[in-house]
């Protein structure tokens, strides 16, 4: 397997022979899903039934971590919260073929939540309550934390060392990320010791799927450790009086079950910029996939780095203003 190409050698036939491997006869189907860092396919079987089949992108996390998070899901499930965990085949849910790494689910279908929606967002908010009241149960062992370190300085010197800024903003951007991440390095000085817990860890409304029987979450590929707001700053958006009133929706239904510490609303323009700075090095470190270039054409160009450093420059500013009390 070539680590730069690394999933050139699934062709369908490879991908059913893999997905049989398992147990379960394939009549053909194959649907490739949107997702870049791994490949995911819609696989119909005989019985006319469907799953969703996730190969893992190569060398990106250790078996260990992969069952982490399938244990947790599993947890989660077995609690009654609605997810999609992987299936377990002959007591396994990670399985190999030929050098590759996957895991079946059950199709689940939905459509997106309407955040616009308090009931809505009332609703995430008593299940997000309950994955971390489990999610704080134990902790990650093999998987890493959401921090300054690992979606901030590690990102930022990676896309400097790698000299994918343009010449001629290469001083701007560096100039404003540093500003930038002396602004998150204040936020959690004002935010405290909060808690760190197992989350969702990419929880927006993409990875919700909503059925008339409320949210199902997917997709835990990210999941790690960090604070319970992470999981909550993602699911609201717009301005300052319109983004409150989506956050006290959600806490109102999250203090069902856990109570939330306020200090952590310090952490959420801290964790957007984060985001940001992580966004932009997550595609440089995967220029080689050719889905990303094809993906990602503006990537590089003038243009793309100019509103990167307008929107650093915003989170400077927000990261000053008040907290969404």
């Amino acid at each position: 397997m070539n680590l730069e190409t690394p999933y050139a050698n699934l062709v369908p036939e490879f991908l059913l022979n893999a997905i049989e491997s398992v147990g379960v006869r394939c009549d053909g189907r194959l649907l490739q899903l949107n997702s870049y860092e791994n490949r995911v396919y819609q696989v119909g079987l005989e019985d006319g039934s469907q799953l969703v089949a996730k190969f893992y992108r190569p060398a990106r996390w250790s078996d260990e971590a992969i069952l982490e998070e399938h244990a947790f899901t599993l947890e989660l499930q077995n609690s009654e919260v609605p997810i999609v965990p992987p299936i377990s085949f002959n007591n396994s849910t990670l399985h190999y073929w030929e050098g590759y790494r996957f895991a079946l689910f059950l199709k689940q279908g939905g459509r997106p939540p309407e955040l616009e929606s308090e009931e809505t967002l009332e609703w995430l908010g008593r299940f997000l309550g309950r994955i971390h009241a489990i999610g704080e149960i134990s902790n990650y062992e093999h998987r890493p934390s959401i921090d300054i370190k690992s979606f901030g300085t590690e990102p930022r010197d990676f896309l400097v060392a790698g000299d994918w800024l343009p010449a001629e903003l290469r001083t701007a951007w560096i100039a404003i990320a540093d500003q930038a991440l002396d602004g998150v390095k204040q936020a959690y000085h004002r935010a405290g010791n909060v808690s760190i817990l197992r989350l969702h860890g990419d929880c927006h409304s993409g990875n919700v799927l909503w059925t008339d029987d409320g949210p199902h979450f997917v997709d835990f590929d990210d999941s790690r450790s960090g604070p319970a707001i992470q999981d909550l700053w993602m699911l609201i958006s717009g301005g300052e009086e319109y983004s409150r009133g989506q956050l006290n929706a959600l806490l109102r239904g999250y203090e069902t079950f856990r109570e939330f510490d306020d200090r952590e609303l310090h952490l959420v323009e801290a964790l957007r910029t984060l985001r940001l700075i992580h966004y932009s090095a997550w595609i440089a470190r995967r220029w080689h996939d050719p889905a990303f270039p094809a993906a990602f054409p503006w990537f590089g160009s003038v243009r793309y780095w100019q509103d990167r450093i307008l929107e650093l420059r915003e989170q400077v500013a927000l990261m000053q203003e008040s907290i969404l009390f």
